[in-house]
């Protein structure tokens, strides 16, 4: 096999199992994978700020705002102002948001995340580097790097959540 075969291949796994878990999440909890992957990094690391958000979540503060907006306007997480700095919002999960993951399966991203980190450090650069050159060599540097499968149609076909799941104890 060609190595541009082998990275097709490669690539085709990734998206294939970041498609997998976007439609497990959306039949389980109703929510995309993406609203999933924000949700269990936010349960798994405490209240955060937008800016925590997004390096937890390996991407853009503005990005992670557009999820992060959809999980509080279904009190699935809840933004608080700090008692301290009136200008500062935290961000929290709510009980609501802690049972939906309980059902849901665990984040493809996650794995990701995971994989990446057990690589040694000189293989993690190199597959940052190589990857930002196929990017770039793709004419794909100034797409925005948005969460997976996290775009405006797929936002709006789940409205509210709670309606497309089959009924269980959910409530706010």
């Amino acid at each position: 096999m060609n190595e541009a075969a082998s990275v097709m291949n490669s690539l085709r796994r990734l998206v294939h199992g970041l498609r997998v878990f976007d439609r497990a999440a959306e039949r389980s909890a109703g929510l995309s994978g993406a609203q999933l992957f924000v949700l269990s990094r936010l349960n798994a690391g405490g209240a955060a700020s937008m800016n925590e958000m997004a390096d937890r979540t390996c991407t853009h503060q503005s990005s992670v705002s557009v999820v992060v907006t959809r999980l509080v306007d279904h009190g699935f997480a809840r933004r608080v102002t700090s008692d301290q700095d009136r200008r500062q919002v935290r961000l929290t999960i709510t009980p609501a948001g802690r049972r939906i993951l309980k059902e849901a399966p665990e984040a493809a991203q996650d794995k990701l995340i995971a994989a990446v980190g057990r690589l040694a450090q000189p293989d993690r650069l190199n597959l940052a580097r190589m990857l930002e050159q196929l990017v770039a060599a793709a004419g794909l540097s100034q797409s925005p790097a948005a969460l997976f499968f996290e775009d405006h149609s797929h936002g709006n076909r789940n409205n509210n959540p709670e309606k497309k799941r089959k009924p269980k104890s959910h409530a706010r």
